[in-house]
């Protein structure tokens, strides 16, 4: 697992990224492996990252398993859970998938997409 960058920042600076990238590539450079959420509005990281979000998160990163088993360990609905970790697989900080039980039909399985993730905002 990989850390995440949750960041702001300006449509300049998304491409002054992509063009750094392509200039590392033509020269033959290894590219680092960074996965980054960029948002232009820090009010939009904030609605992200909550703090029940940040436990949700601790919690999966610490025992994937399905989204009852993690709704019982946090002392929360189901629903909000599962609304909490659609937000955050929707931004790539946790997957979500369907593995099939024999005899027991389907589970949906919640992990971690990365070991951590960063937070980094410039308030202008």
């Amino acid at each position: 697992m990989s850390t995440l960058s949750i960041m702001t920042g300006t449509e300049d600076d998304f491409f002054a990224r992509g063009r750094k990238l392509a200039k590392n590539a033509d020269k033959g450079r290894s590219i680092e492996k960074r996965r980054i959420i960029s948002f232009e509005d820090l009010a939009d990281v904030v609605k992200l990252v909550t703090e029940a979000r940040i436990a949700l998160f601790r919690t999966v990163k610490e025992k994937p398993g399905s989204i009852t088993d993690i709704a019982i360990r946090l002392h929360r609905d189901r629903s909000a859970v599962k609304r909490d970790l659609d937000e955050l697989a929707r931004f790539g900080l946790v997957t979500i998938s369907e593995t099939v039980l024999p005899g027991h039909g389907r589970m949906k399985e919640v992990r971690a997409a990365a070991a951590s993730f960063r937070l980094q905002a410039d308030i202008a």
